[in-house]
């Protein structure tokens, strides 16, 4: 995984809150042995996909479904938009002739 997109979560360290943080935490650490012994998002995400990818996989498809629908919204939105932009500006002819 590269952080092509310049997200500054991924190369966030992560400080351990919860119990479960501190146990992916501990495990990543003890996995990649990083020289600054700081966890990054982005290591975890390494970690999941090579040892967990049903889970990385089912997180990743809920997003594409989330990003597609708001799409989608969002393309009915303008059309609708455009629409009602379109009647406006149509105007019945006057019955003067």
């Amino acid at each position: 995984m590269s952080n092509e997109e310049g997200n500054p979560i991924l190369t966030t360290p992560i400080a351990a809150e919860t119990p479960l943080q501190k146990m992916i935490v501990e495990y990543v650490g003890n996995k990649l042995n990083p020289e600054n012994r700081e966890v990054t998002v982005e290591m975890i995400v390494e970690v999941m996909a090579e040892e967990f990818p049903h889970f990385v996989l089912a997180l990743a498809e809920e997003n594409w479904i989330r990003g597609y629908r708001q799409a989608l919204d969002d393309v009915e939105r303008e059309v609708q938009t455009a629409e009602q932009a379109t009647e406006g500006s149509i105007q019945a002819p006057s019955e003067e002739a």
